[in-house]
């Protein structure tokens, strides 16, 4: 069980929209977090690693290392 309070601006288009729809707004909060889960852990996890430290590898240099693997 989940409950959450939402700004009323969100509240009162997710009720219009469970009105249209003939759908609950638990369907739609369930959709929501389903659709974006995994970027919020993504981000947080992100975020996490770069506090800590260390080397970083930059996009390029991971590119070049798949392209040599595929060969």
């Amino acid at each position: 069980m989940l409950a959450l309070r939402l700004p009323l601006d969100i509240e009162k288009r997710l009720d219009a929209l469970a009105r249209k729809t003939g759908r609950t707004k638990s369907f739609y909060a369930r959709e929501a977090i389903l659709r974006h889960i995994e970027d919020i852990e993504d981000t947080y996890l992100a975020r996490r690693r770069l506090a800590r430290g260390g080397s970083r590898v930059t996009l390029e240099t991971l590119e070049k290392k798949r392209k040599v693997r595929k060969r």
